[in-house]
């Protein structure tokens, strides 16, 4: 029986396949051009992975945003400081990032923050749009570290939307 890929080996397939037609397709009809499709695309995959995160767990609080945040960890694909989990909050910092070293490797850095970082946003609001994520920096973009605050929106920050 076939063993199940890590997101990290999913996401080195993709870019690898990927990478090519993002280059092509910038040099043609130009990167901005690309990569606001780029972002239109994986903006909409994030959100469909939040969807199916949801349904598998049976439940979307941040408790079990925690079991699927443990599993993005599979491989080695990241290290993780865990700064507070509990029933209305997830805030950790992510200290090497394996998908950051990748795209690195595969040549596509300029784009990592578009096929990995660009899914984080879109896919909590697929998982439960009453989370919210901050996020100030990321390793991809060349920060130390990246800093996820995942919280739960309260009626009044949401009637002030």
């Amino acid at each position: 029986m076939p063993t199940a890929l890590t997101l990290l080996e999913q996401r080195e397939i993709e870019a690898k396949i990927l990478g090519p037609f993002l280059r092509a397709f910038a040099e043609k009809f130009g990167e901005e051009q690309i990569r606001l499709i780029a972002q239109e695309v994986i903006h909409d995959l994030g959100f469909q992975s939040g969807c199916m995160i949801r349904k598998s767990l049976g439940n979307n609080s941040l408790v079990e945003l925690g079991q699927a945040v443990s599993n993005w960890q599979q491989g080695d694909s990241l290290s993780l400081e865990i700064l507070a989990s509990q029933e209305n909050e997830l805030n950790f910092n992510v200290r090497r990032c394996a998908f950051a070293e990748m795209y690195d490797r595969l040549g596509l850095k300029e784009w990592g923050d578009i096929l990995s970082c660009g899914r984080d946003a879109a896919m909590i609001q697929g998982f439960n749009p009453n989370i919210e994520l901050k996020r100030t920096q990321t390793i991809m973009q060349g920060d130390s570290h990246c800093d996820f605050r995942y919280s739960e929106l309260t009626k009044s920050s949401k009637n002030s939307e």
